[in-house]
């Protein structure tokens, strides 16, 4: 007990007084270190190079670059298009556009601060134009935005199947059906909420438009087709997946669309960079203290208290995603699953539960966990870039993040309606 008491007082003390994450998971493995008598600055240095030199992990950058180049070399733009031509015309079309738009992104880019940035830029207008509340439209644009992480390629996936040691190939393929079901989720939810709106209904697109926007997008609908089917017949792993993502999405940008520029490489190369440190640092820092959990055994003594539990795997998965959506109130995705997983998920396997089930519902309960204030990353994210207060955009989100939030209760209590799906995908 005198361990988790020192993991958490010191974890957690760390980031009360405002120390980054990564070094306050640095702080904290030294802690528990000394605790144990185990100090040595040398077994730290070579955590820190091991937490990074990893070959899953080298997807995160390439992931990122593709992305990156994606809102740049106008992907996006093509994609929102498509959606527009398919369902802008039904009542409430925009929001539908907003949800299947942001699930054909997440396909591209397992990005969900810059899937809603890019739709709030493209649509926010449109919606507001058309007569939906604004607050609402963001909120709905926000909620559609997490879809990102779950839908592969998903770097809260990658990071899930390197802490947990887990199968990034069967998570991939065990995320398609959730992420799907939440997209339905949110199209119940706004049909429920626009059903009052005075709307303005755009005409239906003619079928020589509908054919146009497919054929002016098939080249951003090939990508996320040729990583599942290279995927699912092992044609490449997921980090091999990265670079194609990447050469793909530069070529189509740069020779198809010609929409990025030699010029414009600097920028999206540098703003990939950045983000891909962050997150490589995260990890590199989060296995400091990962050996020194595996070493003081300290998923034993939390088996121990959740005894009661073990008997019980819905009960205890639901505890889990309690704990994550509490955690994910302050914190971010990375440093949650770098946190959580070394800890939580060898409890999940004592208890039977499946870990690809496990990793896919940790990954959509930290999803959540960004559209959940006071900090809620993706929140500050639409509420910028579409100009309303964060407040009202938290108003906005509300009934979405309830219909997402049944989502993954419905998986809880149905763990097939995932585990099903995944099993064929992965034949």
């Amino acid at each position: 007990m005198a361990i988790l008491g020192i993991f958490v007082s010191s974890l957690l003390g760390s980031m009360v007084i405002g120390v980054p994450i990564a070094y306050a998971l640095i702080l904290c493995g030294i802690a528990m270190m000394y605790y144990l008598g185990l100090f040595d600055a040398q077994i730290i240095a070579q955590n820190l190079i091991n937490g990074a030199d990893s070959f899953p992990l080298m997807a995160i950058p390439f992931f990122m670059l593709a992305g990156e180049v994606m809102n740049s070399g106008g992907l996006s733009k093509r994609i929102v298009n498509m959606a527009v031509a398919m369902v802008g015309h039904i009542k409430g079309g925009l929001g539908y556009v907003a949800i299947l738009a942001a699930c054909l992104l997440a396909s591209l880019s397992g990005s969900a601060a810059a899937d809603a940035a890019a739709l709030s830029a493209l649509l926010v207008p449109m919606m507001v134009k058309a007569g939906h509340n604004k607050a609402t439209s963001v909120g709905l644009i926000a909620s559609a935005g997490i879809i990102a992480p779950v839908i592969p390629p998903s770097i809260g996936l990658i990071l899930i199947g390197v802490a947990g040691n887990v199968s990034i190939t069967k998570l991939f393929l065990a995320g398609i059906v959730p992420g799907l079901l939440m997209g339905a989720s949110l199209c119940f939810a706004w049909h429920w909420v626009s059903r009052r709106e005075v709307i303005d209904t755009p005409k239906r697109a003619t079928t020589r438009e509908v054919i146009g926007a497919f054929r002016d997008g098939i080249w951003a609908l090939l990508l996320p087709l040729i990583i599942l089917v290279g995927l699912k017949f092992g044609v490449f792993t997921p980090t091999e997946a990265g670079v194609i993502a990447a050469v793909y999405a530069l070529f189509v940008s740069m020779f198809i669309y010609r929409e990025l520029k030699v010029s414009d490489l600097y920028g999206v190369l540098s703003s990939a960079v950045t983000t891909t440190s962050m997150v490589m640092f995260l990890v590199a820092s989060a296995l400091v203290a990962a050996w020194v959990i595996t070493v003081a055994d300290l998923p034993a003594e939390i088996i121990g208290l959740l005894e009661p539990l073990m008997d019980s795997p819905r009960l205890l998965m639901l505890l889990i995603v309690a704990i994550i959506i509490a955690v994910g109130m302050a914190m971010d995705m990375s440093p949650i699953i770098l946190i959580l997983v070394p800890v939580m998920l060898p409890v999940a396997e004592a208890a039977g539960i499946d870990p690809v089930y496990f990793g896919v519902l940790f990954v959509m309960t930290c999803a959540i966990g960004l559209i959940t204030p006071p900090v809620g990353l993706v929140l500050n994210v639409v509420s910028g870039v579409s100009k309303v207060p964060f407040i009202d955009t938290v108003k906005g989100t509300l009934p979405f993040l309830i219909a997402e939030l049944l989502v993954v209760l419905l998986l809880i209590a149905f763990p097939e309606l995932l585990m099903v799906p995944a099993r064929w995908l992965a034949q």
